[in-house]
């Protein structure tokens, strides 16, 4: 067997209730040897005790960390240990289908991409409806009004569509944009840009990553023959909530969209004040019009909503981003693998080696 050519890096997105499907479809349908690197923040015990037991029993190497983690800050601790030529990484709520890592190593290695993404879905059931099939990121000028303005173009293509009215249509290309769900990169190219840019804590990562890419001079490819599936919450399970809403807080959205607006000097136009408007919505959606929908007997009040579950949501929603950015404050502490199973000796797990700077 060749040694591996790519690390896979799973961190957590947005909640815990995933981890066992998916990790379960790595190892089912990727057939090509790989190593693996899981980035545990903070789950609960269940899904920790879980992790340590697949870690033992595959022998991929844990990285744990008792709090809660941004997806960029994540990805570095987990890009921190690899030496592969290629590292993948996936969020812990993807389903991944048979050929996928070798369809995207092939793509790579055919193309000379630094960056490779797949053919996106979203929901259930799995690898059906199309969540992102390639997409545009980039800076453009707009030259009407009293100066020139530099504005954000970002489109993703085929969202919504149904993969089999379209896979015909589907070719590999050169994009512009590829999604942090699931993407293969080269890792020789953060040599040159460094590690991933953890200001930017919840949104829009992925866009600064490849207009970054593409301004140093290298290419984003699509390559629809790989195929994996994206399962967004809500949050399955109680557990997952102070994640969840930590994750999709204001402050953080606030912070991510500033941080893009003055690394790329854009101006602050429509496409911004259209997301600031919409802060929220996804713990709107997906907790507290539930919540609400139950609390008032299926009546769904927008008047209990608006009077009692968004001003409670705000005081919880900041109380959790002020005890975290105190935690940040702290060093991050790699909690050793407390193993169930006791390993072969040509299979123990290294302890994890990190540089915080």
């Amino acid at each position: 067997m060749t040694d591996p050519q790519v690390t896979l890096v799973v961190v957590p997105r947005e909640r815990f209730s995933c981890t066992r499907e998916s990790l379960e479809s790595i190892y089912q349908y990727t057939d090509i040897p790989f190593k693996l690197v899981y980035v545990d923040g903070n789950s609960p015990a269940r899904v920790r005790q879980y992790l340590e037991e697949q870690a033992c029993l595959h022998g991929f190497h844990l990285i744990r960390v008792d709090r809660y983690l941004s997806p960029n800050k994540s990805r570095n601790l987990g890009l921190s240990q690899v030496k592969t030529k290629y590292v993948a990484f996936l969020d812990n709520d993807v389903i991944v289908s048979p050929g996928w890592l070798e369809r995207l190593i092939n793509c790579a290695e055919e193309t000379n991409a630094t960056v490779v993404g797949p053919l996106m879905c979203q929901d259930k059931p799995v690898h059906e409806i199309i969540h992102f099939a390639g997409g545009e990121s980039h800076i453009w000028t707009d030259n009407h009004g009293e100066s020139p303005r530099r504005r954000l173009r970002e489109k993703m293509y085929k969202q919504g569509k149904r993969v089999a009215e379209v896979r015909d249509e589907l070719q590999r290309q050169e994009t512009e944009l590829a999604e942090f769900h699931c993407v293969l990169v080269r890792r020789s190219i953060f040599d040159r840009l460094g590690p991933l840019d953890e200001a930017m804590l919840n949104t829009k990562e992925h866009l600064d990553f490849c207009m970054s890419v593409r301004e140093a001079g290298e290419t984003v490819y699509f390559e629809p023959a790989s195929l994996v599936t994206y399962v967004p919450g809500p949050p399955l399970e109680w557990t997952d909530l102070p994640f969840y809403m930590l994750r999709w807080s204001d402050a953080w959205q606030l912070n991510s969209l500033h941080r893009l607006r003055d690394k790329w000097n854009l101006d602050e136009d429509a496409y911004f004040q259209v997301k600031y408007k919409r802060m929220g919505w996804r713990r709107r959606k997906s907790i507290l019009m539930p919540l609400s929908e139950r609390l008032t007997f299926g009546i769904k009040s927008g008047f209990f909503e608006r009077t009692i579950l968004y001003p409670l949501d705000k005081l919880l929603n900041r109380y959790l981003s002020d005890r975290h950015l105190k935690q940040e404050s702290e060093p991050i502490q790699i909690k050793p693998l407390m193993a169930t199973k006791t390993l072969p000796e040509e299979q123990e797990l290294p302890t994890p080696s990190l540089s915080q700077s």
